[in-house]
């Protein structure tokens, strides 16, 4: 299922984000699941050949970042901007996120945008002053509806507790402004069912239209009992409620009210890509405030499940957070990346273990795919003096690779551009690799060198040129997962001098047959993912 805005419009870039992380403390592996998922999407689509932007960063006001700050004895800003710099952007980096920029919620170019967003809704008459109470979740940053929450046990008993965090919710009277938000679930639901793809996956499309169906609250949209946020523009008192703050983040980070010409070149995001928990807030919120202000709505918003640890959703709150450099030092930042897509159907709840990433490194990674690519260079070193040969015997066999490819090329672009949907592409491209280690087991190159005569030397250099230019292939198709490894495979193959840089492939031309010329220089480096007790830290 394409976006709706996804590459259609001239000159529209395809504006992929991640949400905006609370920086009540260092990044976590659920963290980094949602943002390595962004940057395979987003380095797939500039494979495609599209104009891409990317858009990650941190979300610095409200109760939770300002009362971890004093727990710590500093002030919110010096927090913000110590984990920003010490933990965040370092872990972006180590994990190979390229992103396009990084919005920080208390930098001038958002929080002056975000003054004149609420202004001009009060301007139009879609904020009131008015009063509430009710179970607030700091953790959340969020009023909590009676019926979701849990009965307390053990020394939380008599408590309320929130079903995310499992802690005690606190009881808030306010006076506040109100956005009126009952008023557009009307124009939601009309929204939703004119498009279909708008909430991914299906459960959390059902969960929406439940939720709105059953009618919606007007949403209070400041806070007064403290003051670490966005000021409301026609009243000190009141600090802007973290979450419209942290949702224009989308808008303000592409130049809303400050650019028009960047903003209507990237604006609306193509693919939200949030996790489940803070599904309302984008599929129900966000898109109700756009409407409010004249907006274009996003193409698509398609939540992650969770990353669970015996059964708890992967969180500070739970005591189940794993930092992502204690598997990276041990596996790599690369096995670590494919893993995440790998192993869990992006959209669905799945378990992190260390076990299960141990047995497919070495099954998939170290065996089936490092073994190939280190027996074909190999080979050609051995038998043509690292010189790729001329495939001039094709036959049944080589035309079922031929089909293989332009199968997997077909299907992970399928899976992954289109449809969100990494587990299945990656099956397609591993699928693909699995047939090629057939093939050569098949037609068995080692025995058939025994033979000099010119038509076994033919069939020799077609059968190795065959598992060379597959692995051309997977270099590319595998790239946005696996960037450092990819890039050594190209290197191996000798494929830059002819093709050019392996971020500037197609993936549309993966499937070409017979890209990587007859001699290239193939070279036999370092295994791509060597065994696990070669690994430092093992």
């Amino acid at each position: 299922m394409v976006a709706t805005g996804s590459g259609t419009k001239s000159g529209k870039a395809f504006y992929v984000t991640t949400p905006i992380y609370y920086v009540n403390d260092a990044p976590h592996l659920g963290h980094a699941y949602t943002t390595v998922a962004g940057d395979v999407l987003t380095r797939w689509h500039r494979q495609r050949g599209e104009r891409v932007w990317f858009l990650t960063g941190t979300d610095e006001h409200g109760q939770k970042v300002l009362r971890t700050a004093e727990s710590k004895g500093v002030s919110p800003q010096e927090w913000c901007d110590k984990l920003v710099e010490e933990a965040w952007k370092p872990l972006w980096q180590h994990l190979e996120i390229a992103n396009d920029d990084f919005i920080r919620t208390t930098e001038k170019r958002h929080t002056d945008r975000v003054r004149e967003f609420v202004q001009d809704l009060y301007d139009k008459g879609e904020i009131y002053k008015g009063g509430y109470e009710g179970p607030y979740c700091v953790g959340c940053e969020e009023y909590k509806l009676p019926g979701e929450l849990l009965e307390g046990t053990g020394e939380n008993a008599g408590k309320q507790l929130c079903p995310i965090h499992k802690r005690p919710v606190e009881i808030l009277k306010e006076e506040n402004y109100f956005f009126r938000l009952s008023e557009y679930a009307d124009k939601l639901l009309a929204h939703y069912e004119a498009n279909p793809g708008f909430i991914q996956p299906e459960s959390a499309r059902n969960e929406v239209l439940s939720f709105v169906r059953q009618g919606l609250q007007d949403l209070s949209i400041s806070r007064s009992t403290f003051d670490w946020g966005v000021p409301v523009p026609w009243d000190d008192e009141h600090v802007i409620y973290v979450w419209v703050d942290a949702l224009l983040n989308y808008a303000t980070a592409v130049g809303y009210n400050q650019n028009q010409e960047t903003f209507d070149a990237s604006f609306p995001a193509d693919v939200h890509l949030i996790g489940k928990d803070i599904l309302r807030f984008h599929a129900v919120i966000w898109p109700a405030l756009l409407m409010a202000n004249g907006l274009p709505l996003p193409g698509r918003i398609v939540a992650n499940g969770w990353l669970l640890v015996g059964g708890e959703k992967m969180s500070k709150s739970n005591l189940t957070g794993i930092s992502p450099r204690q598997i990276t030092s041990h596996f790599g930042v690369d096995a670590f990346r494919w893993y995440l897509l790998r192993a869990i159907a992006y959209g669905q709840d799945g378990s992190f273990s260390w076990e299960d990433l141990a047995a497919r490194y070495t099954s998939e990674l170290a065996n089936d795919y490092g073994n190939l690519a280190s027996r074909v260079a190999a080979m050609v070193g051995k038998y043509f003096d690292g010189v790729l040969p001329e495939a001039s015997a094709d036959g049944d066999a080589e035309q079922a690779v031929h089909e293989g490819l332009a199968k997997a090329v077909a299907e992970a672009d399928r899976k992954i551009g289109d449809d969100v949907e990494f587990q299945a592409g990656l099956q397609a491209i591993f699928d693909f690799v699995k047939q090629v280690n057939g093939y050569i087991s098949e037609q068995e190159p080692w025995k058939v060198a025994k033979d000099d005569s010119p038509e076994a030397r033919a069939r020799l250099a077609t059968i190795l040129y065959t598992a060379a230019e597959s692995l051309r292939a997977v270099a590319v198709l595998l790239h946005p997962f696996m960037p450092a490894s990819s890039q050594k495979l190209w290197e191996s193959l000798g494929a830059e001098p002819a093709l050019g840089p392996l971020a500037d492939q197609r993936v549309q031309e993966a499937g070409e047959w017979g890209r990587l010329p007859a001699g290239s220089t193939v070279t036999k480096g370092a295994a791509l993912f060597p065994r696990l007790e070669e690994q430092p830290g093992a």
